[in-house]
């Protein structure tokens, strides 16, 4: 629980310009007699640097439930009955969306209440040696508050885009209202005030730090993940060249958005990723990878547990972690209703559909070996390399004769990925017992009750779950949330190096190291064989294997939405019927059929978040996001 001294810091803000100024002023009387204080204790101080790390979302229970990056995007799906419980996004991908929605993470007025926190620790801090708080650590607290000022407004302008921005402003406590009513700064300068700040402070920050107590601390190399990542959306056709934005300008005629398009700004986030990427490497990051008996990769166990084991125990893909994260919700409601979880929440057919097969081909190619109707016959396992994955049942083993045949003959990132009618299941107890049975999706069968507790179009995401829970029990083993690892910098770099430096040999080398680990063949402009796929060495085929890559290798992380928003595919990906088996199915010929479930609707307003109308009305300086007050 936040302690009194942020209570008393922040009461104004959410009052800021709803009260008058003399109730202001006698909060912050109250304020200032208690801020000396803060500062002049060790254990205060670290408290208050607390309360900055605090609006860093959660990367598991947070981009769904709360955020809703992934619903909003195409790869997960909730029950849409669980609006009841206030699952705000889910009418927003129906289209019920207005300056008026509520939204709890509410960045618009939280974000700078702790870039405020962050401003207030910068200016008031000081060394301590008597309480053993040196110079030295001073100087890395200032710095932490800078990464965390920065990391908050990419946050800001990646939902809003332009926004109010005063980065090292301290409301005065003679402040005139007038002064609180500012306009939104133009996306690129803030972009640019971010890179640049970031890159100074990366100067100043550890790799890493050898105080265990200090993981997910800020570092240089979160400083470098965040700008690579922020710099290729700068690049990309929504905020680069977007003549959609051109008449989009401040209320003194400025313009927000730089609508001329901008080649160099792709060139700009190749240097950053690969920049990231070198110094990540120096400092001991690498994919992370777990091996078979004969030395091989398993793809299985090495993409399931780079999201489970911590750094602490050798995972050193992770770049960017929050600690402490909301993952048994996220487990709860991800586990079938059979074995006790709220067991509604899945993934969509076109996230099922996007995944390859066991060959590395996409389900279209004629050559993939993709069959989508009838039943296999016998069981399927995976044969490059025996994988200790699936050993409860039998070592290998991916499908049950008997499985859909959509399901079977595809790339071990699916199984990791969908639970499906069929799929072998395995429930986990708090003793490390392990027991498992095939997943019963059919109405009125284990795992659908026929109620919004149950997968409502044939699928459970799997990805990113924790294989020993046990919901009947209450047991959710504790892990991290990551917000950026090396193998989403790998995909970026690519991205970014076909668009700036198309043919440049790094494209293909990062996007093979990615398919490598995953199992499945690798790219090459020769010829195709056992162990490499062809693809033809031009910018567009190129662009092509990345997106597909980018969908498979970083789904359900919080990363598809933003991706189509950039590339601005959205108003096309996110319009329409979305598909999947057919929930009141009681049998195979009534349940393996795709069925629309979901019609959403996608304008094109809703690349942004709307400003409140409440804050437009408040700030007569505001304009409202590209499109919304038409």
């Amino acid at each position: 629980m936040k302690n009194i001294y942020f209570k008393l810091i922040f009461l104004f803000l959410g009052l800021l310009l709803s009260t008058s100024c003399s109730d202001y002023l006698d909060k912050e009387s109250d304020t200032e007699l208690t801020l000396n204080g803060v500062f002049e204790s060790k254990t205060k101080t670290e408290n208050w640097l607390a309360g900055c790390y605090s609006r860093i979302p959660d990367p598991t229970w947070g981009y769904t439930r709360s955020l809703g990056w992934e619903i909003l995007g195409d790869d997960m799906t909730p029950s849409e009955r669980w609006r009841q419980y206030d699952w705000q996004v889910i009418p927003f991908v129906l289209g019920d969306w207005s300056v008026g929605s509520q939204w709890s993470p509410g960045y618009w007025n939280n974000l700078p209440q702790r870039i405020r926190e962050c401003n207030l620790l910068i200016k008031n801090i000081k060394p301590l040696p008597e309480q053993n708080l040196t110079e030295d650590d001073v100087r890395l607290m200032i710095a932490e508050c800078r990464f965390l000022k920065a990391y908050y407004y990419t946050l800001l302008i990646n939902t809003y885009g332009p926004v109010p921005f005063s980065p090292d402003e301290i409301t005065p406590v003679d402040y005139n209202l007038s002064d609180l009513q500012v306009g939104q700064t133009p996306y690129d300068e803030i972009v640019s005030w971010i890179n640049n700040e970031l890159k100074e402070v990366e100067e100043i920050l550890p790799a890493s730090y050898a105080d265990g107590r200090k993981y997910g601390r800020a570092t240089s190399i979160m400083c470098k993940a965040v700008r690579a990542r922020m710099l290729l959306f700068a690049a990309s056709p929504l905020v680069n060249g977007n003549q959609d934005y051109a008449g989009h300008v401040s209320k003194e005629g400025t313009p927000l958005f730089n609508a001329s398009y901008d080649a160099n700004k792709w060139k700009i986030a190749a240097d950053a990723s690969k920049d990231l990427i070198v110094s990540a490497e120096a400092a001991g990051h690498k994919l992370y990878v777990e091996l078979n008996t004969d030395g091989g990769i398993d793809p299985f166990l090495s993409c399931q547990n780079l999201h489970l084991i911590e750094a602490s125990k050798g995972n050193k893909e992770v770049l960017f972690a929050r600690p402490s994260v909301e993952s048994g919700e996220y487990d709860r409601h991800t586990a079938p209703g059979g074995a006790g979880g709220a067991g509604g929440y899945g993934v969509t057919q076109s996230l099922v559909d996007a995944f390859f097969t066991a060959n590395g081909l996409p389900i279209t190619d004629s050559q993939s070996g993709y069959v989508e109707t009838g039943f296999s016959g016998e069981d399927g396992y995976w044969t490059n390399g025996a994988t200790k994955w699936n050993e409860v049942k039998s070592p290998g083993l991916v499908t049950l004769s008997g499985t859909y045949n959509m399901y079977c003959n595809r790339e071990p990132r699916f199984y990791l990925a969908v639970n499906f009618d069929g799929a072998w299941y395995t429930d986990g107890d708090n003793a490390g017992k392990d027991k498992g049975r095939k997943l019963e999706f059919f109405n009125g069968r284990k795992d659908n009750n026929n109620t919004h507790d149950a997968p409502q179009n044939g699928y459970l995401a799997r990805k990113r779950t924790d294989p020993t829970r046990n919901p009947v029990l209450g047991y959710f083993a504790p892990r991290h949330g990551i917000l950026y690892r090396l193998g989403e910098a790998y995909l970026n770099y690519a991205e970014a190096l076909n668009e700036s430096n198309p043919g440049n040999a790094d494209i293909l080398i990062y996007i093979n190291k990615i398919r490598e680990r995953a199992g499945v063949r690798t790219y090459t402009t020769g010829a195709s064989d056992a162990l490499h796929i062809h693809v033809d060495n031009d910018q567009e085929s190129i662009r092509k294997i990345i997106r597909m890559e980018r969908r498979v290798e970083l789904c359900t992380e919080g990363i598809r939405y933003d991706d189509l928003r950039r590339w601005k595919l959205a108003e096309t990906v996110l319009n329409g019927p979305f598909y999947g088996m057919n929930f009141n199915g009681k049998n195979a010929a009534e349940f393996y059929n795709r069925t629309a479930y979901q019609t959403r609707v996608y304008k094109k307003e809703f690349y942004w978040f709307p400003i409140y109308l409440a804050e437009i009305e408040k700030n007569p300086n505001l304009v409202q996001a590209p499109f919304w007050d038409k």
